[in-house]
């Protein structure tokens, strides 16, 4: 299961500042959405969404195909508050990504290239205890 495959509502492009969070939203605890992991995040996101442009697609859909993609023992679980969002998500599966589509995107989003931890320091110390 690929759990939070929209990178926690970063690949939606609704965030563009940390202030877009609610106030009492977990995320504002995120190492990923802390000093300057948040703008090196929405870097790539950018890069994201011009690919996205290009296949006439959100972000999030061209996040969700790419997961597809990976294998049919592959299962993204994207969270949702919207039927709209939802409609936009199941719009994924109609996205097939050519080879090379698949290249550039691992080229630009290597894994473990994110900035920020994914969990906050005192989520971290639970593991391995």
């Amino acid at each position: 299961m690929a759990y939070s495959p929209l990178g926690r509502g970063f690949l939606t492009g609704q965030f563009k500042k940390l202030d877009d969070l609610p106030a009492d939203d977990y995320r504002r605890h995120s190492p990923c959405f802390q000093g300057e992991n948040f703008q090196k995040n929405l870097d790539v996101v950018a890069k994201i969404n011009e690919l996205a442009r290009r296949r006439n697609c959100t972000a999030s859909q061209l996040a969700l195909a790419w997961v597809l993609a990976q294998g049919n023992d592959i299962i993204p679980i994207p969270g949702t508050k919207k039927i709209t969002y939802l409609d936009e998500n199941i719009g994924a599966a109609k996205i097939f990504l050519a080879t090379a589509e698949l290249r550039e995107i691992d080229a630009l989003l290597p894994i473990g290239s994110t900035a920020g931890e994914r969990y906050a320091a005192p989520a971290l110390a639970a593991v391995n205890r």
